[in-house]
């Protein structure tokens, strides 16, 4: 009678184990992780990629070489533009802000995913994990206020050409500036207050390679439906917001530019508008891929989902000084000058 009530207590004790915890604790055997340290977060990386293990280092190199060329590509243009007075004008200014912008987003992130990639060090604090939430997301606030400040540029570089050196002066710029960094802070610092007074419990585990807002409101045990909301308002507000400024200001330049009745006047409008154009597009495309398929892409892959989310930080901030070099002469040339000294 003893031997069999300890059977039926066994098999129900192990009945009791939830999947949930199973699966952290398949996890955790698989990447050789422990519970020592409960305070921590633990980084994933790219899960659900057969053979991880052995694709961890080909996985880094796109990483690798994506964050040097971006580096190289940025520093260029701020030290080109610091370096010649002839560029202190409205439009480098604010490509310079573009490439601050691009480091700060790329380098809140690629570091710790290539530790996660090349020597599997997937742990990261709660202080650690909130900064780099803070400051990826106020980074891409901030590149989004630019593209807005630089399609007002050329607005009124095309439309009221005679006032240009009038209405954007250095210091106007500057504040535009100024203000578009205060939104940014603004707007994003209530995610790592919202994050901070949530409680985790035994699953630390985020299926990612980076602390994404939303990617570590979901391994919390406590209801999370004011940082879901919060996310998705913030998300959809500013960037329809800027997107809508954007769309305003592309309007009044069409206009103005069927106005015109030369056609070397209108490939000129064109082609000032065209590098502006192409950030854009591969700015807020990645953008709203990543974003749209992580909330509602639930039959997608999960190693997808996170592969678009990287190619947010990844991608733009390498093609921005690349393009913005190809399309003005001015820059271009400044460049080459420096380039061939070395």
């Amino acid at each position: 009678m003893g031997v069999s009530t300890e059977k039926v207590y066994r098999k129900t004790n192990a009945l009791s184990i939830s999947e949930p915890e199973q699966r952290i604790d398949h996890l955790m055997a698989v990447f050789n992780l422990t519970p020592s340290d409960p305070s921590k977060f633990t980084l994933m990386g790219i899960p659900g990629i057969p053979g991880l293990e052995a694709a961890r280092l080909w996985i880094s190199i796109p990483f690798t070489t994506f964050y040097i060329i971006s580096l190289l590509g940025n520093f260029m243009v701020l030290f080109v533009v610091g370096k010649e007075q002839t560029l202190y004008k409205p439009m480098y200014l604010l490509i310079c802000m573009l490439a601050l912008t691009d480091i700060s987003m790329s380098t809140s992130i690629v570091p710790k995913a290539l530790c996660i990639f090349w020597f599997n060090l997937r742990g990261i604090t709660m202080g650690g994990c909130l900064t780099q939430s803070f400051f990826f997301h106020a980074s891409a606030m901030m590149h989004s206020a630019i593209l807005v400040t630089m399609a007002f540029d050329h607005y009124i570089a095309i439309c009221n050409p005679l006032r240009y050196a009038t209405i954007l002066t250095s210091v106007r710029i500057a504040k535009l500036g100024l203000l578009g960094l205060l939104r940014a802070v603004l707007v994003v610092m209530p995610l790592p207050l919202l994050l901070s007074r949530q409680p985790f419990c035994a699953n630390r585990i985020i299926p990612h390679t980076y602390c994404k807002h939303i990617a570590v409101a979901k391994i919390s045990c406590g209801d999370i439906t004011v940082n879901r909301m919060y996310s998705l308002v913030l998300t959809f507000v500013v960037i329809v917001l800027d997107l809508t400024l954007i769309a305003l200001s592309y309007i009044l330049i069409i206009r103005a530019v069927l106005r015109m009745s030369s056609k070397k006047a209108h490939q000129k409008a064109l082609n000032t508008c065209t590098a502006h154009i192409c950030v854009m597009l591969t700015s807020y495309t990645a953008f709203l891929l990543s974003h749209l398929t992580h909330r509602f892409g639930q039959s997608i892959a999960p190693h997808f989902h996170i592969i678009l989310a990287n190619l947010y930080f990844l991608v733009p901030p390498m093609l921005n000084p690349i393009i913005y070099g190809v399309k003005y002469k001015e820059l271009r040339d400044k460049v080459s000058k420096y380039t061939c000294r070395i």
